[in-house]
This record gives structure tokens, C-alpha cells and sequence, in this order.
């Protein structure tokens, strides 16, 4: 009896690692290589799966709302672009596809509202930067003031991170 409680348990262990995925935020920092290399090594690892969010400015106001429109495709357009050769690399490390999320609006609202609709995302992967000005916009806000509405763990990798350091982390 005591054998198949172990085996049963065992065999939900391998299924929970096998359902993770790891959210990474596409943004434009320097950083963002190295938190999606990490993501997608550990998912090709330990199992799971990568999810790559971008959150997409609003345009600003302007006087017609044909040129508004017209800002918000080019900026999806561009969005989708990064976000489709940035799976190429994922599936090249992991063999699988990430999932994709696109978004409009301000990086930390859209990312917590994710976390909070997407109950299937398990760990959250930012890179910090490397800068005097601190780890970065998310990092802060994440750690600081919205620290109590994240439900998900957080895993901060150190920007100065080298590619043979983040190799034997993984």
C-alpha cells in the first residue's frame, strides 16, 4: 500500500513539472535575453513550458482616430514580429512552442491581470539590470508596492549573469 501512495504521489510530482510554465515579460531591455534563455533552458530541463507576454504602449491621443488605429496595428504588427522570432528560439531550446500573450496598456497592470486570469502560469522570470539605476521598472514594483498582489513566484536572474554561469543554474 505504502509503495503505490509513492508511486501515485511520485507520478503527480512529474505531471505538476511537466504542466509549469514559465512567464517571461518581452520587453526592449538588454536583459531579456538572459531571463528567456533561463526560462527555456529550465523548462527544456525540469519540464514545462515557456509563456512570453509583450505589453504594447497606447498610442497617445491624437485628433482622428484613423491615425490612432493606424499606430495601434503597426505597434501589434511589431509586437507580434519580436514576439514570433523570439518562439523560433524557445522552440529551438526547448522543442516546444511557447505560448504567446499581447497586450495594450501599462506592463505591470497587464502582467499582474495575466497572473491573475492564467492560473496555469507557475513561475514568473525577469532578469534584472545591470544599471545604478536599480533592477528595473517591474522588478521594483514587484518587489515593492504590488509585491502582496503577486500569486506567483518570482525568480529574479542576476543580469551579470555570464552564459556559463547561467548554464550551471539551470
Amino acid at each position: 500500500m505504502t509503495d503505490e501512495i509513492s508511486a501515485s504521489k511520485s507520478a503527480e510530482h512529474e505531471a505538476a513539472r511537466r504542466d509549469r510554465t514559465f512567464l517571461v515579460v518581452v520587453d526592449d531591455s538588454p536583459e531579456r535575453a538572459l531571463a528567456l534563455r533561463y526560462a527555456a533552458l529550465r523548462a527544456a530541463r525540469g519540464g514545462g513550458r515557456v509563456a512570453l507576454l509583450r505589453v504594447t504602449e497606447p498610442p497617445g491621443q491624437t485628433e482622428w482616430a484613423g491615425v490612432e488605429e493606424m499606430m495601434r496595428e503597426e505597434r501589434r504588427a511589431e509586437a507580434e514580429q519580436m514576439l514570433q522570432g523570439l518562439a523560433a528560439e524557445v522552440n529551438r531550446i526547448t522543442g516546444t512552442m511557447p505560448v504567446l500573450y499581447l497586450r495594450e496598456g501599462e506592463a505591470r497592470d497587464e502582467l499582474l491581470k495575466l497572473l491573475g486570469e492564467e492560473k496555469g502560469i507557475s513561475v514568473l522570470v525577469l532578469a534584472s539590470s545591470t544599471s545604478s539605476e536599480g533592477p528595473g521598472p517591474l522588478i521594483t514594483a514587484l518587489t515593492g508596492r504590488y509585491n502582496r498582489q503577486l500569486r506567483t513566484p518570482l525568480v529574479i536572474v542576476p543580469g551579470a549573469l555570464s552564459e556559463d554561469e547561467l548554464e550551471t543554474v539551470t
